[in-house]
C-alpha cells in the first residue's frame, strides 16, 4: 500500500506540477548573489549546533510558520515518505530528485544527504529541499546550477515565480514557488537558522 501511494504521489508531482522535458534559453541573470563560499566545517553551522539534519532544518523553518501562512506539506522518496512534513530523499535517486526538487545532476555528487518538502496541493506554489554538502563544494556554483535548472524547466499547472538558495554551514537550502511563499520562507529561515545567509535569489525565467 505504501509503495502504491508513493507511485501515485510521484506521478502526481510529475504530471500535475511540471514536466522535465525540453529546454528553453536562459533569459535572466541571477540576482543578489553574495560572495562565493565553500562548504566547510567552520562556516557558522547552526544545524550542527542544534543537532539538526536536513529534515530538522526544514522542520525548524516550518515550525515558525503562522496558521495564516501554512499549507499542507509532505516530502520524501518511496522509502522515506511523509504526508505531514519534510522527509529524507535518497541522493542516489538522481533523476527523481531532479524532477522533485530540481537538484542539478551536475551537483548530485556534491551532496551527502538530502530532504525535501512541498506544498501537497501544488508543488509549483512551493517546493523546498535541504542538502548536506561535501567539504569543498562551491556553494555559489551549486546555487547557479540550481537556478539554471529552474530556468530550463517546462512547467505545468502554474508557474513558480521566485527562488532562493540559503546557506547554513555545510547545509544548503533551496526553494522555489510563488513570490509571496518564497519571501515568507526566506524570512522564516532567517529567523529559525541564526547565521544563515542568502547565497542567491531572484525571479525564475518565464
Amino acid at each position: 500500500m505504501k509503495k502504491i501511494l508513493a507511485i501515485v504521489l510521484a506521478l502526481a508531482v510529475v504530471l500535475v506540477c511540471f514536466a522535465a522535458c525540453g529546454n528553453k534559453a536562459e533569459t535572466e541573470t541571477p540576482t543578489d548573489a553574495v560572495e562565493t563560499t565553500v562548504a566547510d566545517e567552520n562556516n557558522g553551522d547552526v544545524a550542527e549546533d542544534l543537532g539538526l539534519d536536513t529534515v530538522g532544518l526544514l522542520s525548524a523553518i516550518f515550525a515558525t510558520y503562522t496558521e495564516e501562512n501554512s499549507f499542507p506539506i509532505g516530502g520524501g522518496d518511496e522509502a522515506n515518505m511523509s504526508y505531514e512534513g519534510p522527509a529524507k530523499y535518497d541522493v542516489s535517486l538522481v533523476e527523481e530528485l531532479n524532477v522533485v526538487a530540481h537538484l542539478p545532476a551536475t551537483q548530485n555528487a556534491n551532496v551527502e544527504e538530502a530532504a525535501n518538502v512541498m506544498n501537497m496541493m501544488n508543488a509549483n506554489s512551493f517546493t523546498g529541499a535541504a542538502y548536506l554538502l561535501k567539504d569543498g563544494t562551491d556553494v555559489a556554483a551549486f546555487a547557479a546550477d540550481f537556478k539554471a535548472d529552474l530556468d530550463n524547466a517546462h512547467w505545468m499547472c502554474g508557474f513558480p515565480e521566485k527562488f532562493v538558495v540559503i546557506q547554513s554551514g555545510k547545509y544548503v537550502i533551496t526553494a522555489y514557488g510563488l513570490g509571496a511563499n518564497i519571501d515568507y520562507f526566506k524570512t522564516q529561515a532567517a529567523s529559525a537558522l541564526a547565521g544563515s545567509t542568502v547565497v542567491l535569489e531572484g525571479d525564475i525565467a518565464a
